[in-house]
């Protein structure tokens, strides 16, 4: 089923986003065994985000190659077993913790390639930079060593008014234009998860991240 999924998937991201770019299709691997993670990588997956730190390090070794992306919420005191492991940090969304990678990359040597999250919805439940102060917030911490700001990441309020949910993709993709305007490395608008990736890339998204889409329903927890 996995091989399946992750082809079918492919095939339907292969003529792009509605600006004509490649979409980056990250596997979403909370409660996934490395075998299930494997076979996704062995289907043609390239990326893989994880949500949790236990998982993320209880996992490490037995996964067989992709770009490791980190993608849940990250605690300070957690960062440290990350640090020089992690590809892409997709949920930077504070100046305390983009400082906290900063440091610690800066002492390893190294430069920490990240998204700024956007909280685009205004939730309360969610976390990241107000879109309002969201492209200062990129300006900011583009100049801190350790860091290479690589572009942004929001997660869509569950709603069945696409109006409304495509109005929110439009504004994320104007704040990544904006500062991709000004800056060629900015890469990535991270943005569309298994419910609501087609709109995400009908409205400029070009890194969604899927979970049940390729690995079907959740089982039991692994890494707990």
């Amino acid at each position: 089923m996995i091989k399946e999924n992750v082809t079918a998937l492919l095939k339907e991201l292969e003529g792009g986003n509605c600006c004509h770019e490649k979409v980056t299709l990250v596997a979403a691997t909370k409660t996934r065994t490395a075998a299930e993670i494997n076979e996704a990588i062995e289907a043609g997956i390239t990326d893989i985000g994880e949500n949790r730190v236990q998982e993320f390090t209880a996992k490490f070794e037995e996964v067989k190659g992709g770009r490791r992306h980190f993608i849940g919420h990250l605690q300070l005191n957690k960062v440290k077993y990350l640090i020089g492991r992690t590809d892409l940090y997709e949920s930077v969304d504070r100046d305390e913790l983009a400082l906290e990678l900063a440091a610690r990359s800066v002492r390893a040597g190294i430069r920490s390639d990240i998204l700024l999250e956007v909280n685009i919805g205004c939730e309360e439940t969610k976390s990241g930079y107000p879109l309002e102060e969201a492209f200062a917030a990129y300006r900011r911490l583009k100049e801190t060593a350790g860091l290479r700001v690589k572009g942004f990441m929001a997660m869509l309020p569950l709603s069945d008014d696409e109006r409304l949910l495509a109005r929110l993709t439009d504004e994320m993709r104007a704040l990544y234009d904006r500062a991709k305007a000004e800056d060629a490395g900015i890469e990535y608008l991270s943005m569309g998860m298994s419910g609501d990736w087609r709109l995400c890339v009908e409205h400029g998204s070009n890194m969604i991240r899927l979970g049940t889409a390729i690995f079907g329903s959740r089982t039991s927890p692994v890494g707990q």
